[in-house]
């Protein structure tokens, strides 16, 4: 595959999409880029590349247009929406332009009886959950940054977080996806019902796919109804009375919606306490809640631990403080992990970092960790646990000496082999995914 060269001028690249979009401010030439933006495609990208231009299309023709044009000239395509995740995943290669769908961005379809809903990639997080809310239902997910995640970037990127542990993962939820193949041609998967087993399950192939594999337009999920009560309880101490704790939370019949395991730091930036914590939260009828809420309270008593309980106001404010918390980095040399390990190696595992989060039924989380060497050996530890450990967001100069995703299983021929299917010119995201996919 030959790719745009790096001296191509930007102007023959611009216009030849500005016939295609046709409005102005649609085509941004990358000197006209605002820095942040330019600093968020410069971390997402190798050393020496920056592309011609960034695109907006307006709508999923658009788009479709606007990758052919690219398949046509054999150019690179960096797919996003906002652009908050693109430090995420590997460093993309040879990049020649920038296509966002934060332009496409409407709600299709609310079908309220049937508890789905269908919008395209561009909407924001909070913008749908805001207008489903009116119905008294939501969408299960709890991403990174809810006020500037794009709901096709959550999906290209796997993105959810302790809501797991009721709801389960992005794939569990998303019913239907259309999206734009390589080649420019709209493809469909899935429907707009729950009870769809109809052709090929490519949702779950393109969840977390990082655009590797085609340019997500529009999606279709399941919804819930929003519960009337909520209550949050937090348990803190000694690590071995916190993993009794959480071993006890397991294997009871209680129903958390949230649980999660947290690092010493990261309780004690919260004003939670001292030590390690545990944090559980019951949604349902008012007299559940309380109740599952005061047997996790006994649980913390009888071992020792500090506990309380948190409600309205002050329940929605933790939550949101302990997102920021775990997201957001002191300074730029931090490293960001995702780790996934055994339920019952979690709190080993977090009482050798300083600020990380474990789910406490899955075992998936996230660490911040401050070096390179201190990412190699937590890999290490991790895997010795049967697990893994993977960067989310460092350095672009952490990201070009070790491998970002620290893949050690068989399924990499595999892998190439549903790439070459589906991006035989290697257009989309070159790079990003495992192994330089």
């Amino acid at each position: 595959m030959k790719a745009m060269s790096n001296d191509r001028p930007q102007a023959v690249c611009a216009s030849d999409f500005a016939s295609i979009v046709g409005e102005e401010n649609a085509v941004c030439l990358w000197e006209n880029i605002e820095l942040g933006q330019q600093k968020r495609i410069q971390q997402a990208v190798t050393s020496g590349n920056s592309p011609s231009c960034i695109v907006y299309p307006r709508s999923q023709e658009q788009l479709a247009a606007v990758i052919a044009k690219a398949h046509t000239n054999n150019w690179r395509v960096l797919p996003c929406g906002s652009g908050n995740k693109l430090s995420w995943g590997g460093l993309a290669k040879g990049i020649d332009v920038v296509v966002s769908t934060e332009r496409i961005n409407q709600l299709i379809e609310h079908a309220v009886g049937d508890l789905t809903v269908t919008v395209e990639a561009g909407m924001k997080f909070s913008d749908l959950q805001a207008l489903l809310a009116k119905s008294r239902q939501f969408l299960a997910l709890d991403p990174t940054a809810p006020e500037l995640a794009t709901i096709g970037g959550i999906v290209a990127t796997g993105d959810t977080g302790s809501l797991r542990q009721r709801y389960g993962s992005v794939r569990d939820q998303l019913l239907g996806i259309t999206f734009v193949r390589a080649d420019g041609e709209i493809a469909k998967a899935g429907g707009r019902v729950v009870k769809n087993v109809a052709g090929y399950d490519l949702m779950k192939l393109l969840t977390g796919s990082y655009g590797t594999l085609g340019f997500i337009s529009q999606l279709t999920f399941r919804l819930y109804p929003l519960p009337e009560a909520s209550g949050t309880v937090v348990l803190t101490g000694k690590a071995e009375a916190i993993s009794q704790a959480a071993d006890i939370l397991r294997g009871s019949a209680l129903t958390p919606v949230q649980a999660d395991l947290l690092s010493t730091k990261l309780v004690s930036s919260l004003g939670l306490g001292e030590g390690l914590g545990l944090i559980a939260r019951f949604q349902s009828i008012s007299e559940s809640v309380k109740e599952q809420s005061n047997r996790v309270l006994e649980v913390g008593q009888k071992l020792g631990l500090d506990g309380a309980i948190f409600a309205d106001g002050d329940e929605a404010n933790l939550w949101q403080r302990l997102q920021e918390r775990i997201h957001t980095t002191a300074t730029e040399s931090v490293i960001t992990c995702k780790i996934g390990v055994l339920p019952t190696a979690a709190v080993e595992i977090l009482t050798q970092v300083e600020l990380g989060l474990i789910h406490i039924s899955s075992g998936l989380g996230l660490l911040q960790l401050e070096s390179k060497n201190q990412v190699l050996k937590m890999r290490d530890r991790t895997q010795a646990h049967r697990g893994f450990l993977t960067i989310l967001s460092a350095p672009r100069a952490v990201k070009e000496q070790i491998d970002v995703w620290g893949y050690t299983g068989n399924a990499l021929p595999l892998m190439r082999c549903i790439k070459e299917q589906f991006d035989s010119k290697n257009i989309l995201s070159p790079g990003r995914f495992v192994d330089g996919i």
